[in-house]
C-alpha cells in the first residue's frame, strides 16, 4: 500500500522525512525486549516539524487565552540556543475568531518584520486555544491515503518521558480530503511546549475504512485458544536467555512471526527503524 507524502505548504523541504523506528530511548530494559510493545511503537511513521537541525520552537502557555511561542537557534559553534523571535498570541473573544500576534523581540540579523514573523508562526503552529489550551504543531509533511484508507494523527505511541502533556487523537479520511499534518497538544497555564528539527512531534498510522463487527467465540474456538497460548509458552520456556542484568527475554516470538512472514521479513532480534533510499520510509 503506497501513501502518498507532500512537504509542509508553507515551509517546504524543511524537516526530516517520516520515518518507522521501534525502538523508545527512554523504554526500560523488561519493554526493551517485548516485542509486541517495539511492534506497536513502530506502526506508522514518525512525523517531524519543519525545522532546521539547528532550530527549536518553545509555546509557553502564560495564561487563559494567552500564548508566547518563540523560535530559537543554534548558530555553529555555539552551545546556548538563541532566540530567532518572539512573539505573543492572544485569542479573541466572541465568535470572529480573529486573534492578536504581539511581536515581542526579532533579531535584526535574520530581517523579518512583524507579518513575516506571523507568517513563519504560521508554517509551525496551528488552531491556537481550541481546546482551552490547545495548540496544533504542523508536521513537515503531509498525507495522501489510497481510496478507503484513513489517517489517524496521534501522540508519539511508548513515549513515557516525563513531563508529558496530553495530545488529541484525529482521524482523517485523506483519501480525499486535504489534511495539513497537525499534532494538537493541551497545555495548561504554566506550561511549556518544545520541540526541535531532530525529534518527532507525533506519530501517524493508516487504517482501512471498513466497519469491524464483534461476536461471540464458540466453545471449540476457546479450546483453541488456550491450546495455542499453553503451546507457545511452554516452547518459548526453551529458548529463554538473561542479560547481564538478569532480565529474563525470548526471540520465541520474534521466530514465529518469521516463520509466518515473507522470507524477506527482519531476522529474529533485529527489528531497525529504517529509511529506505530515496527517501521512501518503509515499514513491514
Amino acid at each position: 500500500m503506497d501513501v502518498t507524502v507532500l512537504p509542509n505548504q508553507r515551509r517546504p523541504g524543511v524537516g526530516r522525512f517520516p520515518a518507522a523506528e521501534n525502538r523508545r530511548a527512554a523504554l526500560p530494559q523488561q519493554a526493551r525486549f517485548c516485542p509486541v510493545v517495539e511492534d506497536a511503537s513502530k506502526s506508522g511513521f514518525l512525523v517531524y516539524p519543519p525545522l532546521l537541525p539547528e532550530e527549536a520552537l518553545q509555546i509557553r502557555y502564560l495564561e487563559a487565552g494567552k500564548m508566547r511561542v518563540s523560535l530559537h537557534r543554534t548558530l555553529s559553534g555555539a552551545s546556548t540556543p538563541q532566540p530567532v523571535w518572539v512573539m505573543d498570541i492572544t485569542t479573541s473573544a466572541g465568535t470572529g475568531g480573529l486573534d492578536a500576534y504581539d511581536v515581542k523581540y526579532v533579531d535584526e540579523s535574520v530581517g523579518l518584520d512583524a507579518m513575516e514573523v506571523q507568517r513563519f508562526s504560521d508554517a509551525l503552529i496551528a488552531n491556537v486555544n481550541a481546546p482551552q489550551g490547545g495548540v496544533g504543531l504542523r508536521g513537515a509533511y503531509d498525507f495522501v491515503t489510497p481510496e478507503g484508507w484513513d489517517t489517524v494523527y496521534t501522540g508519539i505511541l511508548n513515549r513515557t518521558e516525563r513531563p508529558s502533556l496530553p495530545i488529541l487523537t484525529a482521524r482523517v479520511e485523506t483519501d480525499w480530503y486535504s489534511q495539513p499534518t497537525e499534532f494538537r497538544y493541551v497545555l495548561a497555564p504554566g506550561e511549556v511546549l518544545s520541540a526541535n528539527g531532530q525529534s518527532p512531534i507525533g506519530q501517524v498510522l493508516f487504517v482501512p475504512r471498513e466497519p469491524v463487527r464483534l461476536r461471540e467465540g464458540t466453545e471449540d474456538e476457546r479450546q483453541g485458544f488456550l491450546e495455542r497460548q499453553q503451546a507457545y509458552w511452554a516452547e518459548r520456556s526453551t529458548k529463554e536467555r538473561a542479560t547481564n542484568f538478569g532480565t529474563l527475554y525470548s526471540y520465541h516470538y520474534r521466530d514465529e512471526q518469521k516463520a509466518r512472514r515473507a522470507p524477506e521479513a527482519s531476522p529474529s532480534g533485529d527489528e531497525p527503524g529504517a529509511e529506505a533510499p530515496g527517501r521512501e520510509a518503509v515499514r513491514d
